[in-house]
Formats: structure tokens, C-alpha cells, sequence
């Protein structure tokens, strides 16, 4: 499952971002919002990469933005090799991927914690994000699926719901093929 999972979630991941990036254009051409290159400034402390600040650092910009969101479709992928698939398992997801971006920028100084960015800011990243866990969502979760249902899903067809009396699947079926 694991080989697939890696493989799956980097092509969801980036097809994930790649619908993000249309969407973050059209809406830049709508509203006149710069590109940010906090992606840039952020991989550039953590590889500790020379910063130059009043040089706008295309290629290191799309490397941490497409290179984030394909390694976090892995994550993405293993959810739905495991069962957690859909609209509540992507929406799960975009807490994630936000969350990620959130740690990664205030442990380089990089960014500031969102409830101190301005309001339309705020709005603008979220959808953004959730865009990309959505997209990225659907491609895992219709990957995953011609493997079969996973453990989870296995497990809630016995009966719907948690119950005190249904107990794990028997371990020979918890695992995917």
C-alpha cells in the first residue's frame, strides 16, 4: 500500500496545486493581488539558502509551492488508502495543509500567525487551500479507490456508526491488497 500511496499522493499533491495555481491567477488578474513569495523566503531558511530580499525568487517560489503540495498529497493518499475518503476526509486535510504552511512560516520568521493578517488575506488563503485540499482529495481518493475499499471502510460496513459491540475487522482484512 505504502509504494502506492507515495506514488498516488505525489501525483494528486500536484495535481492538487496545479488547480490551486489556475485558481490563485485568476484570481490575482480579478483583484490585482501580487504573487507572495513567502514560499521562496521560507525555503530559503530552512535550507538556508542565501537570501537576498530585494529579489523576487521565482524558481524557489514554485519549488516550495509545488514541492509542499506534492509531498503533502502523499498524506493525503495514505487517508484514502486507509479508508478516509471524501468531502469530510478533504476538508480534514485543508486543516492540514494549512497548518503546515502556518508551522513552516512562524518557525522561520518567516510569517506572522493568521488571526494578525488582514481579513481579505485571510479569506484569500484559506480558499485557496481548501481548493488545493479538494482537488487534491478527489485525485487520492480516486486512485485509492481501484485498490478496494480500505481497513476503515472495511471496517464501517459491518455496521454504520460506531458501536461498543462491532470490534475491529479480523487483521487478515484490516490491511489494503
Amino acid at each position: 500500500m505504502m509504494k502506492r500511496a507515495l506514488w498516488q499522493g505525489l501525483l494528486a499533491g500536484t495535481t492538487g496545486v496545479l488547480v490551486m495555481t489556475l485558481g490563485e491567477k485568476a484570481e490575482q488578474r480579478l483583484t490585482g493581488r501580487p504573487d507572495s513569495h513567502v514560499p521562496a523566503r521560507t525555503l530559503e531558511r530552512l535550507t538556508g539558502m542565501r537570501e537576498n530580499p530585494g529579489r523576487r525568487p521565482v524558481p524557489v517560489n514554485l519549488a516550495m509551492h509545488v514541492g509542499q503540495g506534492a509531498l503533502l498529497g502523499v498524506l493525503r493518499s495514505v487517508m484514502a488508502h486507509a479508508g478516509l475518503r471524501g468531502p469530510w476526509s478533504s476538508g480534514k486535510f485543508a486543516v492540514v495543509r494549512l497548518t503546515s504552511d502556518q508551522i513552516l512560516e512562524n518557525a522561520t520568521g518567516v510569517g506572522a500567525p493568521p488571526e494578525t493578517w488582514p481579513r481579505r488575506e485571510l479569506v484569500v488563503d484559506l480558499l485557496h487551500k481548501t481548493v488545493y485540499a479538494f482537488a487534491t482529495g478527489a485525485v487520492a481518493d480516486a486512485l485509492a479507490a481501484r485498490s478496494g475499499p480500505g481497513p476503515g471502510q472495511r471496517h464501517a460496513s459491518v455496521r454504520t456508526g460506531r458501536h461498543a459491540d462491532i470490534g475491529p475487522v479480523p487483521r487478515d482484512q484490516g490491511r489494503g491488497r
